[in-house]
């Protein structure tokens, strides 16, 4: 069996021993290989113009241009990588504006060794990830929001896709989707093939955010 090419990281911080330290975490995994480091945004958005990597690790507060502006730039010059934001701060906004800016992911600094690896793994694949301390009142803020556009019809989404839908984006896997349902892993994967086309997402994360822009689904407190 072909093994899969290991996850290819920039990992962008001002910091010197901030960097050494994550890259460290980050190298104990079998399936991730940092390729270049960066200390600045600018400096993040030439390596990633370089070396194309899979995911972006990048702090938000950086001399010279800030994490948000290297998003910007870097999500414009139409490299395929992912981009998953470092920060000090759960602000609410800052998360916000880093996800509708396109970012696959915010994680906090001083997460654990788990959630950085499944940020970066998940970023990997088009998905989107959110330290759990932040994610639900996030989500929450953007789908009760009043920004974004009118809401997609319902009449769009069949009654079981919008099932399917809220089951998603709660974050339930196929598989677990088709025995909650009690349909075929192969049916869950029409319906949410037909919800993308419906919703012009390209991948889960501009699904989640489509569906939340939307105001589609619903999240309990």
């Amino acid at each position: 069996m072909t093994q899969e090419p290991p996850i290819r990281i920039v990992l962008a911080d001002d910091h010197h021993v901030v960097r050494k330290g994550i890259r460290a975490l980050l190298e104990k995994a079998s399936d991730i290989q940092v390729v270049g480091e960066a200390s600045d945004g600018r400096e993040a958005v030439d390596l990633v113009s370089e070396l194309a990597p899979d995911v972006l690790l990048m702090d938000i507060a950086m001399p010279r241009m800030d994490g948000i502006q290297a998003l910007e730039l870097v999500l414009a010059s139409g490299v395929p990588t992912h981009i998953v934001m470092l920060s000090m701060y759960s602000d609410k906004a800052l998360v916000q504006q880093t996800l509708r800016n396109g970012a696959s992911g915010y994680l906090l600094k001083g997460s654990v060794v788990e959630e950085l690896l499944l940020a970066v793994r998940a970023a990997s694949k088009g998905d989107l990830y959110l330290s759990p301390t932040i994610s639900r009142s996030v989500l929450t803020d953007l789908m009760t929001g009043a920004n974004g556009s009118a809401p997609l019809s319902y009449e769009e989404l069949t009654l079981r896709e919008r099932e399917v839908l809220q089951l998603i984006v709660e974050g339930h896997t196929n598989a677990a989707i088709a025995k909650m349902l009690g349909v075929s892993i192969k049916t869950v994967e029409k319906h949410r093939a037909s919800i993308m086309s419906k919703l012009g997402a390209h991948n889960l994360t501009e699904l989640i955010r489509a569906a939340i822009k939307h105001k589609l689904v619903f999240l309990d407190e």
